[in-house]
């Protein structure tokens, strides 16, 4: 059998598309002045998905440093984004808790990543973009399981894989750097 082309090759394509697609919501972004950067609406985003999540669970989703989410936080805490209160019973685990302010900004990104996707989907029927979606999750639970095998912290696959996926999929959303 003769080895896959890379320009077919499922990471490389997944990979080329995540790239356009946040590149093409950064370019909206700002031409919208928006004021903020993809790393803080990628917090925001995953904030809103994962509510009352420890900032240690959030920085595993993000795939960042604790250190970094935490210089994340501190920004937007000061821009009045967010707000953190201590865990119960623990008051060293802080909770971050998105704020009336960073609402608005929530709803321009999920208008922005929905305008994003359709331009990505223009050409695709109903049909074709169910399918593609419901190829991708089924993907992505097949690597959830096996991140489960391989160590993933119960407390983030929990997060993941029972998130509500209204804001997951929007540009620019999935990674806080990148």
């Amino acid at each position: 059998m003769p080895p896959e082309s890379l320009d077919r090759a499922l990471g490389f394509v997944l990979h080329d598309v995540a790239r356009l697609l946040r590149r093409r919501f950064d370019h909206k972004a700002k031409a919208r002045k928006l004021g903020l950067t993809r790393a803080q609406f990628s917090v925001l985003a995953h904030m809103a998905r994962h509510r009352d999540i420890n900032q240690n669970a959030l920085a595993e989703i993000l795939e960042v440093k604790p250190i970094t989410l935490a210089r994340l936080l501190d920004k937007l805490e000061r821009q009045g984004f967010i707000k953190r209160r201590a865990q119960p019973g623990d008051r060293r685990v802080r909770i971050p808790q998105l704020t009336a302010k960073a609402l608005p900004y929530i709803e321009k990104m999920r208008a922005l990543g929905l305008e994003t996707r359709n331009e990505a989907m223009a050409g695709l029927t109903q049909q074709q973009r169910d399918t593609l979606i419901d190829t991708l999750l089924a993907v992505k639970a097949n690597l959830s399981e096996r991140s489960a095998r391989n160590g993933l912290s119960a407390d983030a696959r929990n997060q993941e894989a029972n998130a509500d996926d209204t804001v997951a999929d929007e540009p620019g959303a999935e990674r806080a750097h990148g």
